[in-house]
């Protein structure tokens, strides 16, 4: 069936690829279609449309070329129907109202993707890809299509228990009520994930231990708890946001090692845990592997720098990688950055392929990183005894300020630290820093550098693949 419209606005969902040999490719389903209806509804998002899909019979309503089609497929119920869609979410993704000082996004520069700059405060996206959702937008609404069709677990920014200091880090008078959709989230057996972001001078110390005591009191059914810190850069606008000091990372590493028993002994669980981050700012050792139970909170940057380690002895047979990066979600878009500082290593695989040029048996290797990486990597290859590998260090001139980790490695800085090595050695670029078509968060490329590098996985596994290569 077609009929005519004269709408010129999206209706739905852009049909970027179908699958060869799919449903969809047998029922005449083209890439540019724009999803209107499945089923006779307007699904609003990935999650609503691989319900409808998933069904033995489905009746997909397009329009092509400002006309509207209609396809009536039979297929074995639960099989894919062969369709890959643009975005995520069809309908707009609820940006966020908040006005956070510690937001990063109002830290970036000027003249980046767009992409980068769109705030989101969307619950969906936390189910999606693990972003952090402050709950200021939720609505009965939202509460009543996650506990139906159980949108589990999401992620919530606590930031502070106490009404007052976490609506004035919001900056936004609803902040402080929010928490009772975490309250009915919970009570609704949704696995929900916090995080807290700590701002020197604002939310830690007495304030950080008022919190940790409110979370056991009052929301002890959260799955954990990630204790994170500020991220700043150069282009930070707020004085009042400043980084840690070294003593301060300690009394933060200190409350929450101080905390734990007694979540433990209560919960039978230590539940809140601080990122690596804070050990390498206090100059204190990770904890040993048993104390991050299963390391569930590893793509919060919790027990990475342990797993990267575990994967790199030989330790682990698989890598434990992040369940959605930063790439990945930006490019949604939306952005996890505003709520949860600077996560080391949010990964999105890259699909740059390396170059050789070299032969490997003779080259010697440096391995690119941030210099937080840096600081972890270091003894690990100092453990293998060899003088044909060294370690890189990337200052990151590019955003400045505490952003040290490789997630965030700029083309730009990159270019820098690259021209001045030796042109013949083979360089080793974790994928992390890179988008799904290969470009840095600045828009360069691996083209752009002036050495040729090999992509590798982000993980310990592979790193010590690459270095065993001859």
């Amino acid at each position: 069936m077609a009929v005519t419209t004269s709408s010129a606005a999206r209706l739905g969902a852009l049909v970027v690829s179908v699958a060869r040999g799919s449903a969809a490719e047998g029922a005449g389903i083209l890439p540019g279609d724009e999803i209107i209806r499945v089923n006779g509804r307007a699904p609003r998002d990935i999650i609503e449309w691989q319900l409808a899909t998933d069904a033995g019979e489905v009746d997909v309503e397009v329009l092509r070329s400002g006309v509207e089609r209609e396809f009536e497929i039979l297929k074995p119920e639960g099989m894919p129907l062969g369709v890959e869609v643009q975005s995520a979410v069809f309908d707009r993704v609820r940006t966020c109202d908040n006005h956070c000082e510690f937001c990063f996004i109002y830290q970036l520069p000027k003249g980046m993707r767009r992409s980068l700059y769109l705030k989101d405060d969307d619950y969906r996206l936390s189910f999606l890809y693990g972003n952090f959702t402050t709950l200021t937008r939720f609505t009965e609404a939202d509460l009543e299509r996650v506990i139906t069709e159980r949108l589990s677990p999401l992620n919530v920014s606590i930031h502070s228990t106490d009404p007052e200091v976490r609506s004035a880090m919001l900056r936004n008078e609803r902040g402080g009520m929010s928490l009772r959709w975490l309250r009915a989230l919970l009570d609704n057996d949704i696995e929900v994930r916090g995080q807290i972001v700590v701002c020197p001078g604002v939310n830690d110390g007495a304030v950080l231990a008022d919190t940790l005591a409110g979370i056991l009191d009052g929301y002890p059914e959260l799955s954990s708890v990630a204790v994170v810190p500020l991220g700043i850069s150069k282009f930070n606008p707020e004085a009042s946001m400043r980084l840690h000091s070294p003593e301060e990372a300690a009394a933060v590493v200190d409350l929450v090692e101080l905390w734990q028993p007694i979540y433990a002994s209560v919960l039978g669980r230590r539940m809140v845990f601080a990122a690596d981050e804070y050990y390498l700012m206090a100059q204190r050792d990770f904890p040993a592997a048993d104390a991050y139970e299963g390391f569930v909170m590893h793509e919060d940057g919790i027990g990475m720098a342990r797993t990267f380690e575990m994967e790199f002895h030989g330790q682990a047979i698989e890598p434990t990688g992040p369940r959605a990066g930063f790439f990945s979600a930006v490019d949604l878009p939306s952005n996890p950055a505003a709520y949860t500082g600077l996560r080391p290593s949010l990964s999105a695989a890259s699909t740059a392929q390396p170059v050789q040029l070299r032969s490997r048996s003779t080259a010697a290797i440096g391995i690119l990183t941030g210099e937080m990486g840096a600081r972890v990597l270091a003894p690990l290859v100092d453990s293998l005894g060899r003088t044909d590998i060294r370690v890189i260090p990337v200052r990151n001139d590019f955003f400045g300020g505490n952003t040290a980790v490789t997630g965030l490695m700029t083309g730009t800085d990159l270019i820098t630290v690259l021209g001045a090595e030796p042109e013949n050695d083979r360089y080793l670029l974790p994928d992390v820093c890179l988008s799904e078509d290969g470009r840095f968060l600045d828009g360069k490329t691996v083209s752009d550098l002036p050495r040729t590098v090999e992509i590798i996985p982000t993980d310990g596994i592979a790193l010590r693949k690459a270095l065993e290569a001859r």
